[in-house]
């Protein structure tokens, strides 16, 4: 999930969340939005480089809900509609655009969500089994996505609890779903969907290599936060203390082949060449717009529509007057999914 204001604001962000190669296709665009300005204009950018963008709905983490994005725009339909037209009407028509939410307490309000996404012609529907409030470690609902699957035309994705194999086999031959989305079990075990039940060493081992061959277009902390990932099944707890304070690609490198690695000689050695990577050129008419933000609505300012704003106010008023205090509230734990009124 990238946040699209980030991604349109900062060359930083665009550099380290999104690369791609030559062969990379079909490749979908995650983006975390909560205005159209913002979500058009991340999508304008990667078009040249995707087959598609996806409009995340779904996550529930705190920061998220409390910014307006993800899970918090399951309370806004008008909005996700008009995020989806937004991009609708300003790329071409086959680029995919697709929307990821969760289960709503409401089986009625979830079914009514989907019909409404249907009709704004979005390509398919990624849909979590859980509901926002729920844990990641709570089971999912299985009735309620036999329901969304059996109730729209457009194709259906099926995601949650997909920690191997048989998990995603099951799931999928009891909705006859479209698909079956993974994400933490793919991050715990890159190799899922071969049945390994772990990370085989030959797949980190290929991680080392890939970083190898492109270590300037892989960042230090992408390639230690995968393998945080990747070791969690692997390592001893005193070994993961060890792992989490490593610092560079050399010191990550000297553990892997000390502790991981050191029988790997018996091990087949993967056969695998990473295509090339393009080299992305994102518009500047574009990211030029999102440059400086108004301090009143935290808008771009090219679209700024807040007049409390002004550029030679320098006696700190504004401050006093009009930026929003946010409050500790947990979002996660108060009633903002209340859905007597969906």
């Amino acid at each position: 999930m990238i946040i699209a204001d980030s991604f349109c604001q900062n060359a930083k962000a665009r550099a380290s969340e999104f690369s791609t190669t030559v062969d990379d296709s079909p490749l979908v665009v995650q983006f975390a939005a909560n205005n159209v300005a913002d979500f058009v204009d991340a999508s304008t950018l990667v078009y040249p480089y995707s087959d598609g963008v996806d409009l995340n709905c779904g996550c529930p983490q705190r920061w998220a809900m409390k910014d307006g994005y993800g899970c918090a725009l399951l309370l806004k339909p008008e909005l996700i509609h008009d995020l989806v037209k937004g991009v609708k009407r300003n790329l071409s028509s086959d680029f995919s655009v697709s929307v990821k939410i969760r289960i709503l307490s409401e089986l009625k309000n979830t079914i009514n969500l989907c019909h409404q996404l249907e009709n704004c012609g979005i390509n398919f529907i990624t849909v979590h089994g859980r509901t926002p409030l729920q844990k990641s470690g709570d089971g999912i609902d299985v009735d309620a996505l036999q329901q969304v699957c059996e109730s729209v035309r457009i194709p259906v994705i099926a995601n949650g609890g997909i920690k191997s194999l048989e998990d995603a086999d099951h799931l999928y031959n009891t909705l006859k779903c479209d698909g079956i989305m993974a994400a933490s079990g793919l991050l715990s075990n890159p190799a899922l969907f071969s049945g390994a039940k772990s990370t085989p060493l030959d797949c980190i081992r290929l991680w080392m290599d890939i970083k190898n061959q492109n270590v300037d277009k892989i960042t230090f902390q992408c390639y230690h936060h995968h393998l945080v990932f990747m070791l969690d099944k692997i390592l001893s707890k005193q070994q993961k203390q060890e792992f989490n304070y490593l610092s560079t690609f050399e010191s990550v490198d000297e553990f892997l082949l000390e502790y991981i690695l050191n029988n790997y000689n018996s091990v087949p050695q993967p056969k695998y060449n990473l295509s090339e990577f393009v080299a992305c050129e994102f518009a500047d008419e574009i990211t030029l717009k999102h440059s400086s933000k108004c301090r009143g609505c935290s808008k771009s300012l090219y679209y700024c529509i807040c007049s409390k704003y002004d550029c030679n106010d320098i006696d700190g008023n504004f401050f006093k007057s009009y930026v929003k205090q946010y409050d500790e509230l947990d979002y996660m734990c108060s009633n903002i999914f209340d859905e007597t009124n969906l």
